[in-house]
């Protein structure tokens, strides 16, 4: 007994002393990345405070249009939960015009539905989140040689193709991002699209954009049963695609 009794000891031991880093350990060796959390990690929770949210928030779900300007950041605390707006960003360029991305070198941001699959901390453009273009709808949609890739989210306020947001924004965003990848949110979803369809200015834009392009008119019917369905819900459908590229509500 005595024999397993030290075994046990070794192995908690051992277990503490090899015990992986989290993913914001990963992140906070980065010295950019540390100094971020050093500077705005205490505001970001008195500002979760006041909004009466928990602090870390366990999922981060973002939604960006195009024609607007605009990146929302919704956040919640639990997975059964309905999402709470926390903050919307005001997007400081824009290149290409409405419309999903088809071809490398379009300078188009793409629209659909997509998710975070990158934290760069060494960007030359501050900060950037990196965007699983081209997704599956577009790898049956777009060129099939060159769809294009490289989109991200950053800071810098400059763009090809990209959604810019400010340097302290992209920092903010950074560290929520981190928070909610921390607590097991994997998959980061960032919904794109042309434009914000409650507002009726920006849909009789996107009349007029679309009046003669048919597949556009189709497309952004798509891809507003997601904007329709979390704006009666506050939560993420189940989003699949069939072989035409078309997404499906599940």
């Amino acid at each position: 007994m005595k024999h397993v009794f030290v075994a046990i000891i070794v192995f908690v031991m051992c277990g503490r002393l090899y015990a992986q880093p989290s993913f914001i350990d990963n992140q906070l060796s980065n010295p950019r990345v540390a100094d971020i959390f050093k500077g705005k990690e205490d505001t970001l929770q008195k500002q979760f405070a006041e909004a009466h949210l928990k602090w870390p928030p366990e999922q981060v779900y973002l939604r960006s249009f195009k024609y607007d300007s605009k990146l929302e950041v919704w956040v919640r605390s639990d997975r059964n939960q309905a999402f709470t707006l926390f903050k919307t960003y005001k997007i400081c360029a824009l290149s290409g015009a409405l419309g999903p991305k088809r071809i490398e070198g379009d300078y188009q941001v793409p629209e659909g539905f997509y998710c975070i699959n990158m934290f760069n901390p060494k960007s030359l453009y501050h900060l950037s989140l990196g965007i699983n273009y081209p997704n599956a709808s577009d790898l049956v949609l777009s060129d099939s040689l060159k769809p294009g890739n490289d989109i991200y989210i950053h800071g810098n306020c400059i763009t090809v193709g990209c959604i810019p947001i400010q340097d302290n924004q992209i920092e903010e965003l950074y560290i929520l991002a981190s928070e909610a990848k921390n607590q097991g949110e994997d998959f980061i979803p960032i919904h794109i699209f042309p434009v914000a369809f409650n507002n009726a200015k920006s849909r009789e834009y996107l009349e007029k954009t679309t009046k003669e392009d048919q597949a556009y008119q189709k497309f952004a019917t798509n891809i507003r049963q997601v904007y329709d369905y979390f704006e009666l819900h506050k939560k993420l459908p189940v989003i699949s695609v069939n072989k035409k590229g078309e997404y499906v509500i599940m």
